[in-house]
């Protein structure tokens, strides 16, 4: 049966540890408490392989069905850590699985749930079971392609008590946690992943270690002390001291954590999109004092992973994920982008990259703007609520004009983007004269105020000029807006001067087209006529060269270079 002696001894020794083990009265209670079996498990597993012998397998496999559901059966009185134990046992039912006949699914989601959830702060179970679970990607992908997705939030957890350590085997896991259910809820757990930590470190500070205990096992409870709690910790900001013991929950270990919104965060499953509550004083006042005392190492590396990750997510929706998806997401992302983590360097690098994810998006379906159209909108009159959203406006009045408010077949959603384009710039039009007034009395937050609108102000200016470039029926009502704009009393030399050259160009439509207008046409893939394609400019010939381009370029009218209007190869 078996190549030698050794192994046939080897086989029986370590199947009699395992029967030993599944029905010993002292380990029934606990039967990770037994140091050997694990060993045993190990070594029974690579022999069944290395014979491959069904009748090995057979014998094997009863004992460890055994042992796996006594392990569940005790964990939450388990003193001893049963993770590497059930992941050794699993690896068994996925190598063997269709010789026994054995489904492994109610086992994964069974150790995700009772398990993991438990013991993912542990670093041994943590690396163990990102090393399970990359060691088993093709069958994942093919047999069990939702199960990821679902425990999402749970191995987000993971990798953020565990940090940077274990970042290598997370970012080859990360695809898999990526599927049609799962790609919306995904972005804001990525976004909020450095207040994930802070959720986390609030729960040990309050509640002890973290490994051993089911933090998600909270949001079953209905204790009245835990909704007293809560509504203190919303109303007066106090801490939480202890939420409680949760009577209807699986054990009396249960954590206290701060507000709603830190539940929403905690939860182990991946239940849909939920509305994260930023209002609550509670989450204002944790993320706060998170930034405003020395952080924890561990928050650092969030705050340096949290980049990566969504660096990894962006390039996912940009090749897999269809239209409707996508669609979906930018809401989402314009109404994230002004609320995140409040560090400097974060901000910056979240924020850059929310709107080169935005961007791509109207950039691969240039019908999402009209799509779109209201909360798109939306995000235009609140430009000057905050920095942030200025420069979200900003983006959007680009996009706009870019993509032509959508594009031919969207004359009526143009035409509207058009006029909410023209009351943004009226209501600066008259803003900016009480501002230019602050401005002059040497304010420096009035300078940087008047600096931004004006910056705003050219950008509009631009949006109007392309969107009736692209839709030549709104021609003579950009004329009105810019002729407005050149003689109002705007002291940035930028704006009036921006609109003044657009009103030069509209006189020149093939000019204006070439400079203001699409490269392509949408519905044909043509090149329009009058149209300059910049982007073969530097391998062919391109005639009648617009000289408005050359407007800032110094010395006699033709002394120039094409690297001076051409960009670079």
């Amino acid at each position: 049966m078996m190549a030698g002696e050794d192994k046939f001894k080897q086989f029986d020794f370590h199947l009699r540890s395992l029967s030993s083990s599944a029905r010993d009265s002292n380990f029934v209670t606990d039967p990770a408490s037994d140091p050997s079996l694990l060993n045993s498990v190990k070594s029974l597993c690579d022999l069944c392989r290395s014979e491959k012998s069904e009748d090995l397998i057979a014998r094997v496999y009863p004992h460890l069905n055994r042992i796996f559901q006594r392990c569940l059966s005790s964990i939450s009185q388990s003193q001893t850590s049963n993770g590497l134990l059930l992941l050794a046992i699993l690896q068994f039912f996925l190598d063997f699985g269709d010789v026994v006949l054995h489904d492994a699914d109610p086992n994964l989601r069974t150790f995700f749930k009772s398990c993991l959830s438990r013991e993912f702060a542990d670093p041994v179970v943590a690396e163990a079971t990102l090393d399970f679970l990359n060691a088993n990607k093709k069958k994942f992908s093919s047999s069990f392609p939702t199960l990821l997705p679902q425990f999402f939030p749970l191995l987000l957890k993971l990798i953020a008590w565990n940090g940077e350590k274990l970042e290598k085997a997370f970012r080859r896991v990360f695809p898999g946690l990526i599927s049609q259910g799962s790609f919306l809820p995904l972005f804001p757990s990525i976004i909020d992943f450095p207040i994930l930590v802070v959720a986390l470190e609030k729960v040990e500070k309050s509640s002890g270690s973290l490994v051993g205990s089911s933090i998600a096992s909270i949001q079953k409870s209905s204790a009245p002390e835990m909704l007293l709690a809560l509504m203190d910790e919303a109303y007066t900001g106090s801490t939480i001291g202890d939420g409680g013991r949760d009577s209807e929950s699986e054990d009396s270990s249960t954590m206290a954590v701060a507000d709603p919104f830190f539940l929403e965060l905690l939860k182990d499953e991946n239940d849909g999109l939920a509305e994260r509550h930023w209002a609550s004083p509670a989450v204002a006042a944790a993320l706060q004092a998170a930034v405003s005392t020395s952080m924890s190492d561990r928050l650092k590396q969030a705050l340096r992973m949290t980049p990566r990750l969504l660096d990894m997510y962006t390039a996912i929706a940009i090749r897999e994920v269809n239209d409707s998806l996508i669609c979906a997401l930018v809401p989402l992302l314009m109404a994230r982008y002004s609320n995140l983590f409040p560090e400097k360097l974060f901000l910056y690098e979240v924020q850059k990259r929310i709107l080169e994810l935005m961007l791509a998006g109207f950039n691969r379906s240039p019908s999402f703007i009209a799509l779109l159209k209201k909360p798109i909108v939306d995000r235009l009159g609140e430009a000057y609520d905050s920095p942030s959203k200025t420069e979200l406006a900003l983006q959007l009045c680009w996009a706009i004009g870019e993509h032509g408010g959508g594009g031919e077949a969207h004359k009526d959603a143009a035409r509207e983007l058009f006029e909410s384009l023209e009351l943004l710039l009226y209501e600066n039009l008259s803003s900016s004269r009480v501002r230019l007034r602050e401005s002059a009395l040497g304010s420096d937050s009035a300078k940087s105020r008047k600096s931004s609108q004006s910056r705003l102000l050219c950008f509009v200016v631009t949006a109007i000029a392309k969107l009736a470039t692209y839709h030549r029926e709104l021609l003579p009502r950009a004329r009105v807006s810019l002729t407005k704009v050149a003689r109002s009393r705007i002291s940035d030399a930028r704006v009036w001067k921006r609109a003044c050259d657009y009103l030069g160009l509209m006189n020149e439509p093939a000019i204006c087209l070439s400079i203001l207008g699409p490269c392509e046409s949408p519905s044909k893939g043509m090149q329009k006529l009058g149209t300059v394609n910049w982007s073969e400019g530097g391998t062919e010939m391109i005639s009648h060269l617009p000289f408005y381009l050359l407007g800032a370029q110094e010395g006699p009218p033709h002394d120039f270079s094409f690297m001076d209007v051409l960009p670079g190869s």
